[in-house]
């Protein structure tokens, strides 16, 4: 399989077993991503929490992950894929086990920031491992990372929604179990580190900084992080605005996460076959910011309608986001991703921490939303930019034929 021949069902084939558990691991930690979104209101009714409080446990789970994001790559390049991986999964399992016993809202959020920081170690980790092990090239690694991407998000809420229904407590002790299956599974089978055959190259702490001076990087890593806000403003103060029970706020983003997976796999590719992959990014962040637009009316149902579809924009987004961003400069992946996911989930941070201030400050529910829609079209902005730079077409090239199986 060569160059521009990449097609779906060879991405999922013949790859080595240390792709698969670690997009396996992957799943589950996407998982966390999602899993609190449909016991918000539980969690917030159980500890005496208000919105503000609850919401932090977005925000303290991404803030930790942002500032360790600039440790993964020195990690990583000291102590081997293999050790960063184990060390950031033990760390989830430790958490989401002990998120299960809380007895207050303040210890689910400290609890949920040693979540994050088990997240950076594994995420910015999971994918370099996934890019460099793959077989079928980079387009194939991302292609199988945005999968599972896709389906941590979508399953995430349907499991906090099915084990929340009893309590609480329950999403953050399955994940437990899950995540401890991964954690076994990854300290078993994946290659030692002493003999990956890989010479690792020592990494310097601010060297993801340093590599933000790139512009196309910078550019890609900001437009990121405005996207991702909005993200987050979706998937952290929906519920308060649906305020439905735990078991539709988990169908409402199982349907929005199978959107998230089936565009991220599926049409991510063709969209930047046809456009190129900035063309198709500002795109596709437009169609969010008119999505997010749709939000503002005071419709459940077609808020309903317009966070499921917002699942499409978002798998673009995450796919064509996460191929610039490994492609564009010439910083080594590990160092570019751990720049690119500092300030993608920067991002996320602020607006987690802000969301439910936003909508006090404007004295209206769905203010957030339309602050949202702002940072989508300044994102298209940025972006546009680059559309006068040559693009390589390094995704479309590959996925061209992608979408012809289906």
């Amino acid at each position: 399989m060569s160059g521009g021949d990449v097609r779906l069902l060879d991405v999922f084939k013949n790859q080595p077993k240390a792709v698969w558990i670690t997009a396996f691991a992957a799943v589950i930690a996407f998982m966390g991503i999602g899993l609190v979104d449909p016991i918000l209101l539980s969690i917030a009714e159980s500890l005496n929490a208000g919105p503000e409080q609850v919401t932090l446990l977005f925000s303290s789970y991404l803030g930790v992950q942002v500032v360790a994001m600039l440790i993964t790559g020195a990690f990583s390049a000291r102590f081997g894929a293999k050790r960063t991986v184990v060390t950031g999964l033990a760390l989830i399992v430790v958490a989401t086990v002990l998120c299960a016993l809380a007895g207050s809202i303040t210890e689910l959020v400290a609890l949920r920031a040693v979540w994050g920081l088990g997240n950076a170690l594994f995420i910015a980790t999971a994918l370099s491992v996934i890019v460099g092990a793959a077989s079928g090239g980079q387009q194939a690694a991302i292609l199988l990372y945005e999968a599972a991407l896709g389906i941590g998000l979508s399953t995430g809420p349907l499991l906090g929604a099915m084990l929340g229904h009893l309590s609480w407590r329950g999403p953050f002790a399955g994940t437990a179990l899950l995540m401890g299956v991964a954690l076994v599974l990854a300290a078993g089978f994946l290659p030692d580190d002493a003999k990956d055959g890989t010479r690792r190259t020592p990494v310097k702490v601010l060297d993801p900084l340093r590599a933000l001076r790139h512009s196309g990087l910078l550019r890609t890593s900001v437009g990121s992080a405005l996207y991702t806000a909005a993200f987050f403003v979706v998937l952290a103060w929906s519920p308060f605005v649906l305020e439905y029970g735990a078991i539709a706020i988990g169908l409402v983003f199982f349907g929005w996460g199978l959107c998230v997976a089936a565009a991220g796999v599926l049409l991510a590719p063709r969209v930047a076959a046809r456009f190129g992959e900035t063309g198709g990014t500002v795109l596709a962040v437009l169609l969010y910011a008119a999505l997010l637009a749709l939000m503002t009316v005071d419709s459940k149902p077609l808020i309903v309608a317009a966070i499921i579809l917002s699942g499409v924009a978002s798998g673009l987004l995450n796919t064509l986001f996460t191929g610039a961003a490994m492609s564009i400069s010439s910083a080594p992946r590990p160092v570019a991703s751990a720049g690119y996911n500092f300030c993608r989930w920067l991002g996320g941070a602020v607006a987690a921490t802000l969301v439910g201030h936003v909508a006090g400050w404007f004295g209206s529910v769905q203010a957030p939303f339309a602050v949202s829609a702002v940072l989508c079209l300044l994102a298209a902005g940025l972006l546009s930019l680059g559309l006068r730079e040559r693009d390589p077409h390094t995704v479309p090239e590959e996925a061209a034929v992608v979408g012809d199986e289906f």
